[in-house]
């Protein structure tokens, strides 16, 4: 039969996934799974749990929290597999603040859903990035998407404020826009051409979405072997409040601002100025010089219900 290790962020969503534990108890009691279910206790200690859930052979390990739990957990498993040993699928129950990974590999926002989901284990292999520089340790890998420039400011005002869900990032993106509008000067190398530009924002996705609703890349897909890029020049200030409604729609792609590409592997240098920048919602610094990200194809196998 097969085991479930069960990673809980008790602090996830403001305490929403808390809130859930004994629903989530419940629901996987009822589908007769073989689970056990471990809380964090603090800062990556969702990697710590994980990797020692590949040590012990589970099968699935589940991510109960939002995005920041996630990615913790997909850190210890990509770690299990830098050492050698077999990798437990990856599942994740959405109760967090932005669940943009969860999204992005067609994951319920439902609670119930997303349990049943994970009871009839529909499998497939993602990609997986891997950013080097600012910061951070090397080699931390992400799922969903890196941000760059103004949407990591975005995400370190929301990450302070007691609102939650997408209202949090929409509050936090009209702030930012009064205390980070200059952009600095990057240089963007990419598979085949470089970019040197003010650049209010480069995000880099594998999956669609950030923030809880902005479709920063509507066509990106987390299966296909490539990122998709969302560069956004240095517009006015009062031209980013019309640009953030374009992107919570996904109807920015056609912006004279936007460059839409993709690229399998991305050097950013900021040349003036410096560069915030987060992965998956983790920071990777506040004022970053230079950054690498590269794509791991098929790095991960995911519970999802993602199309073939």
């Amino acid at each position: 039969m097969s085991r479930y290790k069960i990673i809980l962020n008790p602090i996830a969503g403001k305490g929403y996934a808390l809130k859930n534990r004994s629903r989530i108890e419940e629901l996987l009691t009822q589908y007769q799974l073989d689970y056990d279910i471990v809380l964090t206790e603090f800062p990556e200690h969702a990697t710590e749990l994980a990797r020692l859930a590949a040590q012990d052979r589970y099968d699935f390990v589940i991510a109960a929290g939002g995005d920041g739990t996630a990615n913790e957990v997909l850190n210890g498993l990509m770690e299990a597999r830098a050492n050698g040993l077999p990798v437990p699928v990856l599942g994740i129950i959405p109760v967090g603040r932005g669940n943009d990974f969860a999204f992005g590999i067609n994951v319920p926002a439902n609670l119930d859903e997303a349990c049943a989901l994970i009871a009839s284990l529909p499998r497939k292999w993602i990609d997986i990035g891997r950013i080097t520089g600012g910061n951070q340790k090397e080699n931390l890998y992400f799922g969903n998407g890196v941000g760059i420039g103004f949407d990591a400011m975005v995400g370190f005002v929301a990450a302070k404020m007691r609102l939650t869900g997408m209202l949090s990032y929409l509050v936090a993106a009209i702030k930012t826009i009064f205390i980070y509008y200059k952009s600095p000067l990057v240089q963007i190398t990419l598979d085949n051409e470089t970019l040197t530009i003010p650049a209010l924002l480069v995000s880099i996705m594998n999956g669609q979405r950030m923030g809880g609703g902005f479709m920063m890349v509507p066509s990106a897909k987390p299966d296909d072997g490539i990122f998709g890029l969302n560069i956004v020049r240095e517009v006015p200030q009062m031209s980013m409040f019309g640009l953030i409604v374009k992107i919570m729609k996904g109807s920015h792609v056609t912006d004279p601002a936007v460059v839409i590409t993709q690229s399998k592997t991305i050097h950013v240098t900021a040349l003036k100025g410096t560069m915030p920048c987060h992965a998956d919602g983790v920071t990777i610094c506040e004022e970053g010089k230079d950054l690498n990200i590269e794509i791991i194809p098929r790095g991960l196998e995911v519970i999802t219900r993602l199309s073939a």
